[in-house]
């Protein structure tokens, strides 16, 4: 039964977008019957369409708030019955059945319910759809006779087609929709189940299902012998990487995807004054602070301007046409920048870069608030953000040499810095500016050693944070035989009277923050 034309329609929509007009079109120019619900079907007559409330279908009135009014064997009956079997068509007469050719339904907003902030769990059950998910998937196991339309993008294909075939749907199109309705139902039952299972106090479930969505095919992964693709969580929040605008560029890369996703968190860290954080291989070769942003730009470029180049850029703050004009007195390439925001005047700068990709949130969220989560080999690693909210009030200063207002103020700089550092991570910082940066060794002395390198002269005086506890006072003493005045690290080490009573002898003021912030 390749052609099926459509004479009856059960449409129910909660995105009523365009369904006036897909309506009005299968009634004027097909005749089909609109049978409708509650509100669709209110929207509908108000607009002009023919519309038959469903209960006149049913005989049986909608009820409990609409939580009852489609599950009736007049609907479910109407969309299973095989019109090629006698025995079936016999039921449905004999009760008085009669055949639904196509259904228009999209479900209640659960997930869109659910991420919403403070969103309660009665509200969240309240927009768990029934009756929808349930006509979705009679009418799908039915595909050979019934069509079913859950986008409105749809629309205009549906008619299209119809309109080549005197009102009727093809067999390749009606199966097609009912793989993604099922698609859709599945993933919806699963949104469902993980959110009430974390509002449980399931924070790890015994199973769990990713629901992403495919954003874009890369050219290659992380070398051009490796196929690669972006996904994205679907229940993934406003301002985030995953929801970024790109205004222009070539297409990001696998490798332009983890370096800006380094570049954005570092850089949300700073919600107090306007910063700028520059990533080259997913460490911050640059960060700065500063009342200005173009002068944040400047300094965080000056930091390591070898590194810099062909980096990958961040800012907290709306974008200014200064900082694209410091860019190019710098002569600086630039992979990526993303911003919540860019001046108008900044952006016709940058069209003069078009290989430059440009990505815009529209807004700044906190660090956190998604689980992290990565593969391994058969697996995978998920755990929650490295979000913990510190408070210097508790933070202990464990030297006789209590540290400056000034040093302080520096190290509470670094700290948040090295946090976005590889580990072993060994940052040095000055006038809120990390001058030195030591990523990913494998052990924390040769860390130290290749900060103080890069620090060069504006080691002395500068401050440093070290993102795990310093195991042996070795690291300690790189750092201050180059200048470095005050230590900002997590403490616990076994040996920490060694590092504590050499810090002491140098004249190096330390602060335990009780926190350690791998980033492996």
């Amino acid at each position: 039964m390749d052609l099926v034309k459509v004479k009856r329609a059960l449409v129910s929509v909660t995105d009523k977008t365009g369904v006036v007009e897909f309506c009005s079109a299968l009634s004027s120019e097909f005749g089909v019957e609109i049978v409708s619900t509650g509100g669709t079907a209110k929207v509908l007559a108000e607009a002009g369409v023919p519309v038959r409330p469903i209960d006149d279908l049913t005989g049986f009135p909608e009820m409990m708030d609409g939580r009852v009014k489609t599950l009736h064997p007049r609907v479910h009956g109407g969309l299973l019955a095989r019109r090629d079997v006698p025995e079936h068509m016999a039921a449905a007469e004999e009760h008085g059945i009669g055949m639904i050719d196509m259904v228009v339904v999209n479900l209640y907003a659960f997930e869109a319910t659910i991420a919403k902030e403070n969103v309660t769990e009665e509200d969240a059950i309240e927009n768990i759809d029934i009756g929808g998910p349930s006509m979705l998937r009679s009418a799908s196991k039915n595909f050979a006779s019934v069509a079913v339309v859950t986008e409105p993008g749809s629309y205009d294909a549906i008619l299209a087609e119809m309109r080549a075939n005197s009102g009727a749907t093809t067999f390749d199109t009606r199966r097609a929709l009912a793989v993604d309705v099922f698609a859709k139902t599945s993933a919806y039952d699963s949104a469902i189940w993980m959110y009430l299972s974390g509002y449980k106090g399931q924070a790890f479930p015994e199973e769990v299902r990713f629901r992403l969505e495919k954003v874009q095919d890369l050219r290659y992964g992380e070398n051009p012998h490796q196929q690669a693709a972006f996904y994205r969580f679907m229940d993934s929040k406003p301002e985030t990487l995953a929801r970024a605008e790109q205004l222009q560029g070539k297409e990001l890369s696998y490798n332009n995807i983890l370096d800006t996703d380094a570049a954005w968190t570092a850089v949300r860290e700073f919600t107090d004054e306007p910063a700028c954080v520059i990533v080259k291989h997913m460490n911050p070769c640059g960060t700065c602070v500063d009342a200005d942003i173009t002068v944040a730009y400047r300094r965080a470029q000056a930091a390591d301007p070898v590194s810099a180049y062909g980096g990958v850029m961040a800012f907290n703050r709306t974008v200014p046409a200064s900082v694209i004009e410091a860019i190019s007195e710098n002569k600086q390439f630039v992979e990526v920048m993303i911003a919540p925001e860019y001046t108008p005047e900044a952006l016709e700068l940058l069209s003069a870069k078009p290989n430059l990709r440009v990505l815009r949130t529209g807004g700044v969220r906190p660090v956190g608030g998604h689980y992290d989560s990565r593969s391994v080999e058969g697996g995978m690693l998920i755990q929650t953000s490295d979000n913990v909210v510190e408070d210097p009030a508790d933070f202990t200063v464990a030297t006789k040499r209590q540290p400056t207002a000034e040093e302080m103020e520096q190290l509470l700089f670094a700290w948040k810095v090295a946090k976005s550092v590889k580990s072993n991570a060994i940052l040095l910082a000055k006038d809120f500016v990390s001058v030195g940066v030591g990523a990913g060794q494998m052990n924390r002395v040769n860390s130290a050693r290749i900060a103080v390198e890069a620090a060069g002269e504006l080691a002395v005086g500068a401050v440093c944070a070290s993102d795990a506890f310093m195991p042996f006072s070795d690291s300690l003493e790189v750092v201050a035989a180059a200048g470095v005045t005050a230590v900002i690290q997590p403490g616990g080490s076994i040996r920490d009277e060694e590092v504590i009573a050499k810090a002491d002898e140098l004249g190096v003021a330390i602060v335990f923050t009780g926190h350690r912030h791998f980033r492996h």
